[in-house]
């Protein structure tokens, strides 16, 4: 079995590029980086696996903070309760996880099960269900899969436990969820349904943590040389840039335990005189320029500061931030007829057909 033990600077390009792959959600990894800083300190350390070295009957325990990513900055993330999620997910189905894995590649979710792993002493395995951040439960691809959607475990940092042991989809799964996620206060630990070794194989998606960790690393040596670090993004990924400019405005509310609203920009450079705007639900999911669509999910689309090259969230975007807009390109599972029934622009209420921007 292949194990690759992270070292701290892995952590720190790992917070970098899961930023990146946020695409305005997911959490800022600030705070889940602070945690790793903590627990590498105080001894701990973590080790990456490969999808193909799961034997099938293997069980993996999926990681990841649920709610607005705006509460996440405001109630800090502790690790010792991601673990408890996990652990309580454990007791519930009498088996031992062989090893987690990110829900999310995107934001803080695509740093926490490290946390998580620290202390629990497993493997973190380098695949996750969306290959960037998603609001809701069913915009995986374990939900295009049609796996099980239950159970879930949910904890906060207070000591409330909670269940969800079996529901008939997984819109009901997010819906019950979320229910939980908005009565604790719009955040909460999870342990999302378990996977088999051969879950994971065939529908995870794969090298996403690996992915992120280079994201980084590109953007961190750019910063060192003072080269431009979105060149170097695009540089180790096939994307494409959309857009430069400064924030002009930003409206966003906390509600049902995401946070939704739109931010506009005023153009810089040669794109000076042209107006874009996007709107937000966690991620950033519609983008227009001048009245028309300029990129929609499943595309990632990132919002980058335009010096240092690092992600800007929705809950973190502020008026006069100089900003530079990229796309990258989506999983595959996701481009899908079925893939786009769970993350296309019509399942954030949008009237549109999907147009990818790398279409020719």
């Amino acid at each position: 079995m292949r194990l690759r033990e992270l070292s701290i600077d892995d952590i720190e390009s790992l917070a970098v590029g899961a930023w990146v792959l946020g695409t305005g959600g997911g959490g800022n990894p600030y705070l889940p980086l602070l945690n790793m800083r903590a627990l590498y300190k105080d001894g701990h350390r973590v080790q990456l696996m490969h999808s193909v070295d799961l034997a099938d009957d293997d069980l993996v325990g999926t990681v990841a903070n649920m709610g607005a990513p705006l509460v996440g900055q405001e109630r800090l993330t502790d690790s010792l309760t991601l673990a408890k999620a996990v652990m309580r997910m454990e007791a519930h189905l009498g088996k031992h996880f062989r090893a987690l894995m990110s829900m999310e590649i995107g934001g803080a979710n695509g740093v926490r099960p490290f946390m998580a792993a620290a202390h629990l002493k497993r493997p973190v395995v380098d695949s996750d269900t969306m290959g960037r951040a998603y609001p809701e439960a069913q915009m995986t691809s374990v939900a295009v899969g049609g796996l099980t959607p239950y159970p879930l475990t949910a904890v906060d940092v207070r000591g409330f436990e909670s269940i969800v042991h079996k529901v008939p989809t997984w819109k009901w799964t997010e819906r019950v969820a979320r229910k939980i996620c908005v009565e604790y206060g719009s955040v909460a630990a999870t342990c999302q349904p378990p996977r088999t070794g051969a879950e994971v194989k065939k529908w995870g998606i794969h090298g996403t943590t690996t992915k992120a960790i280079n994201i980084g690393r590109a953007v961190r040596e750019a910063q060192r040389r003072h080269d431009d670090p979105v060149a170097a993004i695009l540089s180790v990924e096939p994307g494409k840039l959309l857009f430069k400019g400064k924030v002009l405005d930003v409206a966003r509310r906390v509600t049902e335990g995401y946070l939704r609203g739109v931010v506009r920009f005023d153009g810089l450079d040669e794109y000076r005189g042209s107006a874009a705007h996007i709107n937000f639900q966690n991620e950033w999911i519609v983008a227009y320029r001048d009245g028309q669509t300029l990129a929609m999910t499943p595309d990632l689309i990132c919002v980058l500061d335009t010096v240092s090259g690092e992600a800007v969230g929705s809950e973190t975007v502020r008026y006069g931030q100089r900003v530079t807009i990229i796309a990258l390109p989506p999983p595959a599972v996701f481009l899908t007829p079925k893939g786009l029934d769970h993350v296309g622009p019509r399942a954030f209420g949008y009237d549109l057909d999907f147009r990818s921007v790398f279409s020719s």
